[in-house]
């Protein structure tokens, strides 16, 4: 980027780094900290990423990713510490100046305006106006194309209301590509969009090399991180632990000890529950998306359905839940199910939704505010809640599924992705329900919170506790489930007990389509 175009950067001299010259480097990080109270969320990190190459990011909820990545983006102020691009110094005031300057982000959490057209979408806080009316200038044409060459089936001027959560995400993922920025930040794009789709991005951040930008990208999908990485630094507890070539990585054991200091392995365990009786009956449920489905769950059984997004598996969770309206049965201990959640909730039923920040959390709340809301009878009175046992309850949370927090005061919404979805499970496992619903319980979590929701979950069902399990990642499904159901287009394809000799690639061919 021409340096008349960022008045922001400040010229130093060039520095040599070992056998690399500057032109090699786009940024160096240098003995950066981020302190908050109570907590040094950033440590001494230091190291460098280099011009036109997927740089993966990566380390476990409160690693100091998204901090990390705040600074970079001008969200937060750094403590100490200095940020080089193209040898010269990077201070970005805030994200719209972290732009100009050539950094753009694609976000974890959506941030699409619902009310607006995907085309206003595209360029909010873009905008050419005249007289206060949108320009149809070539911006909009070019963000347009780039769209349709991610997924051609969303129509630019309708509104991003009626867009699936997956489809927004591509939005935004748009937006991201067409801003012709030097670095583009890409923090768990593939978290809600399909197969597919998740193709066709790979194939678009490849090509990104060949226009000399640079991809950092942060996720939990290791097998990710080795099909586009070049490099990949991992962060643990703020410090910066390695950076390395991906070719160095020997496999995802190694990179998991990286990232939390030991290996972690999941192993479905078979167990027989023939004798256990039947808590919930599903019979010929139908709705705009759901055709006919018909199932049961065991007392003490973990349910896995698994299917590619869109596939049914979030408004089949939401139905259940009553969120959403449906023809059939639900039977629930014996009783017809009401299609009310406050209902739904009150017979013992409970739900961890897809989207944690708009379905499952007061973001603007503190996490002691948040946990007991679904089983406030537990901790209260005549109407009046206890505050000792308030807090007590609280505290235990944060120490039971480690939620990363200087407070229990401290505002959800300022909480990493992870740590969110960790107050929303405790949310669940606080109202003491007999049915857990799981609607990608594990998406945006490091494989550390996995392990530790895996754990918890088994617990649960062996408790007598009933879990259904839904997830679009496979392998979660095939380590964690007594039985597993297939879905494909609101379908029920197949139902089958889960065992270590189950062919995964069948399972993947009937999900697509196949039979």
């Amino acid at each position: 980027m021409r340096e008349e175009a960022n008045p922001g950067f400040l010229p130093l001299k060039n520095i040599e780094q070992g056998n690399k010259t500057m032109s090699a480097v786009l940024l160096e990080i240098e003995n950066l900290t981020k302190e908050f109270p109570g907590v040094r969320a950033v440590d001494d990190v230091s190291f460098n990423i280099n011009k036109n190459t997927v740089h993966c990011l990566v380390g476990e909820n409160g690693a100091g990713k998204s901090t990390l990545i705040k600074i970079l983006t001008g969200a937060i102020a750094r403590t100490t510490g200095t940020i080089l691009m193209n040898g010269k110094a990077y201070v970005a005031k805030n994200p719209r100046d972290a732009k100009q300057k050539g950094v753009s982000t694609l976000f974890q959490e959506l941030n699409v305006v619902d009310q607006l057209t995907v085309e206003e979408n595209l360029t909010l806080g873009m905008e050419d106006t005249w007289f206060g009316f949108l320009r149809k200038t070539a911006k909009i044409k070019k963000m347009v194309e780039v769209l349709k060459s991610i997924e051609p089936s969303i129509n630019p001027k309708q509104r991003v209301s009626e867009l699936s959560v997956a489809q927004k995400q591509m939005v935004e993922i748009a937006r991201a590509v067409a801003s012709e920025s030097d670095v583009i930040i890409m923090d768990e794009p593939t978290a809600a969009i399909s197969e597919e789709e998740i193709q066709r991005l790979f194939k678009i951040i490849k090509g990104l090399k060949a226009k000399n930008v640079t991809v950092i990208y942060i996720s939990h999908r290791l097998d990710e991180i080795f099909e586009l990485g070049d490099t990949v630094t991992v962060l643990r507890d703020g410090k910066h632990i390695e950076t390395k070539s991906i070719t160095e990585v020997k496999d995802r054991a190694e990179l998991i000890t990286l990232m939390i200091g030991k290996t972690v392995y999941e192993q479905y365990v078979e167990r027989d529950l023939t004798d256990a009786e039947n808590l919930l009956e599903v019979s010929n449920l139908s709705n705009k998306k759901l055709k006919d489905i018909s199932f049961e769950v065991k007392r003490g059984e973990i349910v896995g359905f698994y299917g590619l997004v869109g596939a049914g598996k979030s408004e089949l969770a939401r139905a259940i839940y009553g969120a959403d309206k449906y023809t059939g049965d639900i039977i629930f201990k014996g009783k017809k199910l009401d299609d009310l959640p406050a209902k739904v909730i009150s017979a013992g039923i409970a739900m961890v939704p897809e989207e944690r920040r708009s379905q499952g959390l007061f973001t603007l709340l503190t996490i002691r505010n948040n946990i007991p809301v679904m089983n406030l009878g537990k901790i209260s009175k005549m109407g009046f809640i206890n505050s000792a046992k308030d807090m007590n309850a609280t505290l235990e949370f944060i120490k039971k599924l480690g939620i990363m927090t200087s407070s229990s005061e401290k505002e959800v919404a300022k909480l990493s992705g992870g740590n969110q979805q960790k107050v929303v499970f405790s949310k669940c496992l606080f109202a003491d329900a007999d049915l857990l619903i799981l609607d990608e319980p594990t998406r945006g979590v490091d494989v550390g919170a996995k392990s530790e929701i895996y754990k918890i979950v088994r617990q649960l069902s062996q408790e007598g506790k009933s879990i259904i399990f839904c997830s679009s990642e496979l392998p979660e499904i095939l380590n964690m489930c007594d039985r597993i159901f297939l879905l494909y287009d609101g379908n029920l394809k197949a139902g089958l007990a889960n065992s270590q000799d189950i062919d995964s690639e069948k399972l993947l061919h009937i999900c697509t389509g196949g039979e």
